[in-house]
């Protein structure tokens, strides 16, 4: 697991002017435009939550990522600093890492003729591998996006709701999703009410098959778990096919 630096968000302190996603738009030559859903152009979107609250929207960047895990080539990897990166020139096109993915982030440049997986990269290239901020978090006008080592953005998440719990939900949402990620946020309403995926294992998933493997006994048969695991794929494929179906029709 690489967790090095990360970003903190607060969902109080998040004031919904969208400049995040202009500054993401911009970082990544994307034309200027305001972001309704993550989408091939849109890496980042800040959603409207009941009781005047907005909640950001962007890659989780997973310490242990299902994404990487599944990937022929190594099209994606982590960086020490803990980005998620993604290497377009040896991408095949499979979209593996969209149907591994547990919080369902990256996605699929239909209209190109030369299509790549899209998904916010954490501004690795252009700020963070030079020490520098992402551009999301250099832009943000209330705090509500920080960036530096997860160690401590996890120690000040928990100094927030330890001092206001009425404030706050008791989580860090991140601190142990899918094994832990990079992005953690802390939030007024629920993770539903956030829009933000629920029932997430916590463990990290590319090792979880082969630790279930490992406790069955050889003479036990696997025909249950392969059944069990087509259905999975498959409920998957079926549900990442509808959702590429709603992206290509707009």
């Amino acid at each position: 697991m690489t967790m090095g630096c990360g970003l903190l968000f607060d969902q109080t302190l998040c004031l919904g002017c969208g400049a995040c996603e202009l500054a993401c738009q911009k970082e990544h030559g994307q034309p200027p435009h305001k972001a309704v859903k993550l989408d091939a152009d849109s890496f980042t979107f800040v959603g409207r939550v009941e009781g005047g609250y907005f909640q950001r929207h962007l890659c989780m960047h997973c310490g242990d990522p299902a994404c990487a895990s599944v990937c022929p080539v190594s099209a994606l990897r982590i960086t020490k600093e803990g980005a998620v990166v993604y290497d377009a020139s040896i991408c095949l096109g499979c979209r593996y890492c969209v149907m591994a993915c547990p919080f369902l982030i990256p996605k699929y440049e239909w209209n190109s003729p030369f299509p790549r997986v899209r998904k916010c990269d954490l501004c690795y290239e252009g700020r963070v591998s030079k020490g520098e901020e992402p551009a999301c978090a250099s832009v943000c006008p209330n705090g509500a996006t920080v960036f530096g080592e997860r160690a401590e953005l996890l120690r000040i998440a928990k100094g927030r709701i330890q001092r206001e719990p009425e404030k706050y939900i008791d989580e860090v949402y991140g601190e142990y999703q899918a094994g832990g990620t990079s992005v953690m946020m802390i939030l007024g309403k629920t993770t539903a009410a956030s829009g933000l995926r629920e029932g997430v294992l916590l463990d990290a998933l590319p090792p979880l098959t082969g630790r279930m493997l490992r406790k069955i006994p050889v003479a036990v048969p696997v025909v249950g778990l392969m059944l069990a695991g087509f259905y999975f794929l498959t409920k998957r494929k079926n549900d990442i096919a509808k959702e590429e179906e709603e992206e290509k029709n707009g």
